[in-house]
């Protein structure tokens, strides 16, 4: 079997890159842009990561996580239990509340053409994070991972997430998201799998 990631470090792809690494998979990483020709002749919506499985093509970073790791059996829990419907939670949690603030922040701010940008919604923006990572503190409470005692890709789409809040100033890393992330980025394979 054949994987080949496409999709630069510095993106969602990163989710996919990371997995990889803490699965030990052999995979092929191939720097291609969003809307660039590659990326655009392997998802109609010209976005990335996509991953190739010998001639399957799967896009969404989400999408691609559950495949591997429910192939693996690995860094997930078995479908029907509660403890992936906790996971599964999580996940959405952070999707809807920390990620959503995130990408409406970047695509204000670089990402739409100039005109339809609106920077003067950063400030509600980043107001909506701070509430997020108080949830996000309460939820993870003493725990070292966001969905049970092991890490999963609850922990990837987080940890992403946390890292992009920090790149962004949005969050201040010795917050409660900041001090998450630190730990998370000592991870071997998160180390791995930044290199492009």
């Amino acid at each position: 079997m054949t994987l080949t990631v496409t999709g630069p470090v510095r993106s969602r792809t990163f989710r996919v890159l990371w997995l990889l690494e803490e699965l030990g998979l052999d995979y092929e990483h191939r720097v291609e842009m969003p809307h660039s020709e590659a990326v655009s002749a392997l998802n109609p919506l010209r976005q990335v990561p996509v991953l190739q499985v010998d001639e399957s093509v799967l896009t969404d970073s989400l999408a691609i996580l559950h495949y591997l790791a429910d192939r693996e059996g690995r860094l997930t829990y078995r479908v029907g239990t509660p403890e992936r419907a906790r996971m599964e939670a999580r996940i959405n949690f952070v999707l809807t509340e920390i990620e959503a603030p995130l990408w409406m922040r970047t695509r204000h701010g670089y990402v739409l053409p100039e005109g339809m940008r609106h920077p003067e919604i950063f400030p509600m923006l980043e107001a909506e994070l701070r509430m997020a990572e108080k949830k996000f503190a309460n939820i993870l409470g003493d725990d070292e991972f966001l969905a049970g005692d092991e890490f999963t890709i609850a922990d990837i789409v987080a940890g992403h997430c946390a890292g992009w809040a920090i790149g962004l100033e949005m969050v201040d890393e010795s917050g409660p998201l900041g001090a998450y992330f630190n730990r998370l980025k000592a991870r071997p394979a998160w180390v791995r799998g930044r290199k492009e």
